[in-house]
């Protein structure tokens, strides 16, 4: 069994796709934009002027693989009752992923020393998708 995210950015997701490829070093293994599906999208699904969307992508962020969408193309991304997690190597690494992915998003917690990691922080980045970064526990 195999259970992976899914996430619609609602029309942002050639946006995330750049963020997550910079921050995250995340790889598109594979994208294909609703002008591209051999199956066009029924009348009244998709906002006039969407073709160029993203239908479908799948990131690599190492093991971990994610896919993503731009689904209705609404404008109204809404990620809510779940969080990505991120774990380093280093407290270093752990400080340059949290503040760019903080960049125009929101602190939930912010970076702190805990009993489980030497650093550990909780936010939504600015398509509001939720966050939890950490170090690798010490030792």
């Amino acid at each position: 069994m195999l259970v992976q995210p899914y996430l619609f950015f609602d029309g942002r997701c050639d946006e995330a796709i750049a963020l997550y490829r910079k921050v995250l070093g995340a790889e598109v293994t594979m994208l294909m934009r609703f002008r591209e599906s051999p199956d066009p999208a029924p009348s009244g699904v998709l906002p006039v002027g969407s073709e160029d969307k993203v239908m479908h992508a799948n990131l690599s962020f190492g093991d971990t693989q994610v896919m993503v969408s731009d689904g209705r193309c609404t404008g109204q991304p809404g990620f809510q009752g779940f969080a990505l997690t991120v774990n380093l190597a280093d407290v270093a690494e752990v400080e340059r992923v949290f503040g760019a992915l903080a960049d125009g998003g929101q602190v939930q917690m912010p970076l702190e020393r805990t009993f489980w990691s030497p650093r550990f922080g909780m936010l939504a980045d600015r398509f509001g998708v939720s966050w939890m970064v950490m170090a690798a526990p010490e030792g």
